[in-house]
């Protein structure tokens, strides 16, 4: 039989700073890959070392259920915690890079208190908004995240708590909203897709075009524009 591999210590980076008077944020994004909805950043705050509450993990690797009931507890073992945001439209103007480091400082704006380090999931400082965009585009908003010290850390919701809870917050609140529109635009199926390219969704797309939720600079199968409001 193959050794038995050691469980993750999830607090390992979490600890080190805290050790060192660091206010810790974890930062993690939902939303990246949608054809419809906002990007949906969270950000969850630690100051002290507690252990997170179990079953904690990569949102992705969690079912509906199991994501709602852990929402409570991470709200409680947090010192604080917040979501950013950014519209499809914002995606259409700044492109997904820019506006996903915007929905970052957004929600690290939020939290009460500023962070002095983020931990934040993949390989680049989600944190730092580029300037690079079209001519006559609006700039984007600079945040007060982007003078924080930054570590990336690659598959970071698997091995930092602060970013599982942080992915696992904004996950539970993204579908919500999905849900709360799929009201108004029920064919288009994103009670249960959330957003993402279904062949369901995208039949929808041929038959309908987009909405006003949909990242229209994206190539999406449908007829160029909008569907006007009630069209479905």
């Amino acid at each position: 039989m193959g050794a038995v591999a050691a469980p993750v210590d999830l607090m390992a980076r979490e600890r080190e700073l805290l050790a060192v008077g660091r206010a810790v944020v974890g930062v993690d994004e939902v939303g990246r890959g949608a054809l419809a909805g906002p990007l949906c950043v969270g950000a969850v705050l630690l100051e002290r070392g507690a252990d997170p509450p179990r079953g904690l993990t990569d949102s992705k690797r969690l079912t509906p259920e199991r994501r709602r009931a852990l929402v409570e507890p991470l709200l409680e073992w947090a010192a604080a915690w917040s979501l950013g945001s950014a519209s499809a439209e914002e995606v259409d103007a700044w492109g997904v890079t820019t506006a996903l480091a915007v929905a970052a400082g957004r929600a690290v704006d939020g939290l009460a208190t500023c962070p002095t380090h983020a931990l934040v999931d993949g390989p680049w400082n989600l944190l730092r908004t580029p300037r690079d965009v079209p001519l006559a585009t609006p700039l984007p908003p600079t945040s007060r995240a982007e003078g924080v010290p930054v570590t990336p850390v690659v598959k970071g919701d698997l091995h930092c708590a602060s970013i599982a809870a942080a992915s696992v917050l904004a996950k539970v609140a993204r579908d919500d909203l999905m849900v709360a529109l799929a009201a108004d635009w029920p064919d288009y199926g994103w009670a249960h897709n959330k957003g993402y390219g279904t062949p369901d969704h995208l039949a929808a797309l041929r038959r309908l075009g987009p909405t006003p939720h949909h990242r229209v600079s994206w190539r999406l199968p449908g007829p160029v524009g909008r569907a006007p409001a009630g069209a479905v």
